[in-house]
């Protein structure tokens, strides 16, 4: 990495602290309403998720109440505790958006942070709230993409730049200037972490990471706007973040370059399956191998191949034993065996029992994941597929687009499906919760307090 100017953070911030609503292109604005409604149909999906009961009644323990609503429960919490408790939610069952190639989940972090500090102030406008949400959005995304090694060596992307474009989307909600916009960024660099290895391990911790930058966004904002500095030279510094965290692998032009004119937000996906976002392709292929016919227990072996980056999430073979759902959602092998077993995937894919269906865990059990040497090793989309019948046949398949991608997006329909199914699945929600829900998001430019529409208009427990 070349060395940047003394002023790199200050300037990008000042560029930030300058936007206004008016800036945002009507794609992007769509896009933002989608990511919002998509990620509160998550959250609520997640309050049956293994680990999320839990949390809450951890935190409901330790706070008596606050300016800030945890959406599970609609708890009052101090805005860091419910940024904490509503990020994790909103990346519990893996449902979540991503930008593919930024490798980076945005609205689990960025919406929890935006939500807790409008709700502490108060009255933010939907305008603003929406402009916070792209901010958030857009630099997270343009930090994946420009931290290109992040997760080969072994930072959690969703966290560690959550954590940062969040900060800086809770500050534009508090009206910080530019000046104010760095010490935010430099409060946020300071605690900036978050690693791969929950999501090896099937540990619960991976849905956590996405609260924890959540509440490190907030607590940043705050102690900015309270007047408390950080690192001028956040970024770009001696051992600021590009150098330390990153290790000097970045492309900085990749962050800066055409900034509020070429939109990242754009190229975001939303997500037709609960998984790792690395399953999809072979999950695709699995639901369309059992529309045509093919039972699963004709299946002697197969065999999954797919950039080294996916493999490396989730190519490891398949334990039922471990009883473990982020296991499942980690494994291509489970994943492709549950597609082609039920034609279909969805939250209950990833419960007990049916992570440890006998039938289907056999079948997992005899998929190997591949990294394929053909395949750019840091590839998202392809996937090359070869299923051995017991009758001695041999199937290949191949995909190289996504579902939910710019390339292949989800219809308004879809999204609203895939909320109604979330809010059922978790919240036992009745008729026409999604429906209001998802009226007031895309009505949100004219509400005078987004935040309180929001609370409103999402249902309780």
């Amino acid at each position: 990495m070349a060395r940047l100017a003394a002023d790199f953070s200050l300037g990008l911030c000042a560029q930030l602290a300058a936007w206004r609503y008016e800036q945002l292109p009507a794609p992007v604005a769509r896009m933002v309403k989608l990511m919002l409604v998509d990620t509160l149909g998550v959250v609520g999906g997640a309050a049956r998720a293994p680990g999320i009961a839990e949390l809450n009644a951890r935190l409901a323990r330790w706070e008596g109440g606050g300016p800030a609503t945890g959406l599970i429960g609609k708890r009052g919490f101090s805005p860091p505790t419910a940024a904490l408790a509503n990020g994790a939610a909103a990346h519990a069952l893996d449902y979540d958006d991503t930008h593919d190639a930024a490798r980076v989940h945005s609205g689990c972090v960025v919406l929890p942070a935006v939500l807790a500090a409008a709700q502490d102030i108060g009255n933010v406008s939907g305008r603003e709230f929406l402009l916070a949400m792209a901010l958030g959005a857009e630099l997270q995304a343009r930090l994946g993409l420009a931290c290109f090694n992040s997760l080969a060596t072994g930072w959690h992307p969703t966290a560690i730049f959550g954590s940062l474009a969040a900060a800086l989307a809770a500050g534009r909600v508090l009206g910080l200037d530019a000046e104010g916009m760095r010490n935010a960024l430099g409060i946020a660099c300071h605690q900036a972490a978050g690693s791969a290895q929950s999501a090896y391990e099937g540990a619960l911790t991976k849905r956590l990471g996405a609260g924890f930058a959540a509440r490190d966004a907030v607590t940043s904002a705050f102690l900015a706007a309270d007047g408390l500095t950080g690192p001028r030279e956040a970024l770009e510094g001696k051992a600021g973040f590009f150098a330390l965290q990153m290790r000097g692998e970045v492309r900085p032009e990749l962050l800066i370059g055409e900034l509020g004119s070429r939109w990242r937000i754009e190229e975001y996906s939303l997500k037709p399956y609960p998984a790792c976002r690395c399953n999809h392709s072979a999950i695709g292929l699995g639901v369309k191998l059992h529309g045509e016919g093919l039972a699963a227990g004709s299946v002697a072996s197969a065999e999954i191949r797919m950039s080294e980056a996916n493999c490396s999430l989730v190519g490891r073979p398949y334990d039922a034993a471990l009883a473990s759902v982020v296991h499942a959602q980690f494994n291509a092998a489970y994943s492709f065996a549950r597609a082609l077993a039920d034609g279909k995937v969805g939250p209950r894919s990833y419960e007990l029992p049916a992570i440890t269906e006998p039938a289907v865990a056999a079948l997992a059990g005899r998929i190997r994941v591949l990294a394929d040497p053909e395949i750019p090793q840091d590839a998202m989309e392809p996937v090359r597929i070869i299923v051995n019948l017991k009758d001695g046949r041999t199937i290949a398949v191949r995909s190289d687009t996504l579902k939910g991608s710019a390339q292949d997006p989800m219809s308004e329909r879809e999204v609203l499906e895939k909320l109604r199914g979330c809010f059922e699945f978790g919240l036992e929600a009745p008729p026409g919760a999604a429906e209001r829900l998802a009226d007031t998001v895309f009505g949100l430019e004219k509400e005078t307090d987004a935040a309180a529409a929001i609370l409103a208009a999402f249902p309780g427990s």
